[in-house]
């Protein structure tokens, strides 16, 4: 079954490609709506015996386009958050998001209530997908300042999404624009910190590294079809080698480790897996345009796509904070878990 719906995948993908992705991700939408109608952004829970698939079936969607995986992961979140809550929406069909970034100056406040019914005002920033999406799992504040999970409807009145805050070339296409919401209608699923205190949270977390690293095997791929047969190449392809192979190992053993242990932290695990691929990215990204020169980022679309968004999706790491976090749980585990 795990095959069969990866083989699926891979063809509807292919069947992207033989179409032209428009490399201005004009496409990114449409391409969503297929794999939606096609039954494949119905991905395993993590923590259900089939966590690793969740994550090929990411790495699978990246490899061909990071906008368009952006939308995918984010859908498949949404639906994981909603079944661990053990919340079943009227609205499950069409696309989903999770909009959870709560910077200082875009904060969205419940300022009324009927039972679970809210109303909400203010302005969310980071909202993947706004322009597209059908509803979003959204983090907000109720009228004591505390933290509040809400379901929100995006096309009803009172939500607007702006063109305002992206500027960046990579990951233009995945439209991380700003929502402003004035009266808005939504349903409150969580009025505590269960968001981030539940397990699932650091799945998720987790889930992104597998969506970085299929955008390096496909940069990988490329090098392997392109490079020529000099040392200086093959050096670098080798060092491709090295760094991905660390990074597949740790993709493995912490989805083994998320479905042995479904119910309990996985922080440590989310972030050294986090770690090892963001590093391993960074060097195959290196080596891949030291192994290839200029041609393919001036000349290969998809290359240059990948090679533009990349970057910018690998920075929702915190770099040196995720380090020093990373760091201290290591003190707090035994030096035995070192071993061989």
């Amino acid at each position: 079954m795990a095959c069969a719906q990866l083989t699926r995948l891979n063809d509807l993908l292919r069947d992207f490609s033989q179409r032209g992705i428009d490399h201005r991700g004009l496409d990114v939408p449409r391409q969503m709506q297929l794999l939606l109608t096609a039954g494949l952004a119905d991905l395993p829970h993590p923590g259900h015996g089939a966590t690793l698939l969740r994550w090929q079936m990411l790495a699978q969607v990246a490899a061909a386009d990071l906008a368009l995986v952006k939308l995918y992961e984010a859908h498949a979140d949404a639906l994981s958050i909603l079944h661990e809550l053990g919340v079943e929406p009227k609205q499950v069909e069409g696309l989903w998001a999770v909009w959870a970034a709560e910077p200082p100056y875009a904060q969205v406040v419940i300022t009324s209530r009927r039972q679970n019914q809210v109303t909400l005002t203010g302005r969310k920033a980071w909202c993947s997908g706004a322009a597209h999406v059908d509803h979003a799992v959204m983090t907000v504040k109720n009228e004591r300042d505390q933290p509040a999970l809400v379901i929100l409807e995006i096309k009803q009145p009172g939500v607007t999404v702006t063109t305002e805050g992206w500027q960046a070339v990579g990951m233009a296409a995945a439209d991380s624009v700003e929502v402003i919401v004035e009266g808005a209608q939504a349903t409150c699923i969580d009025e505590t910190s269960l968001y981030i205190k539940r397990p699932g949270f650091w799945h998720g977390a987790a889930g992104i590294a597998a969506c970085w690293i299929g955008a390096g095997l496909e940069l990988a791929r490329i090098v392997h079809r392109q490079a020529k047969r000099d040392p200086h190449s093959l050096a670098h392809l080798g060092a491709i080698e090295s760094a991905l192979g660390a990074a597949k190992i740790e993709m493995q053993v912490c989805a083994r480790w998320v479905d042995a242990h479904p119910q309990e932290d996985a922080e440590f695990h989310a972030r050294r897996l986090r770690a090892t691929v963001e590093t391993a990215m960074e060097a195959v990204m290196h080596h891949a345009g030291r192994a290839l020169g200029a041609t393919p980022y001036c000349r290969d679309p998809h290359f240059a796509r990948l090679m533009a968004d990349l970057p910018v999706f690998l920075r929702q790491s915190h770099a040196e904070r995720d380090l020093e976090r990373l760091g201290q749980l290591s003190l707090d585990r035994p030096q035995e878990s070192w071993d061989l």
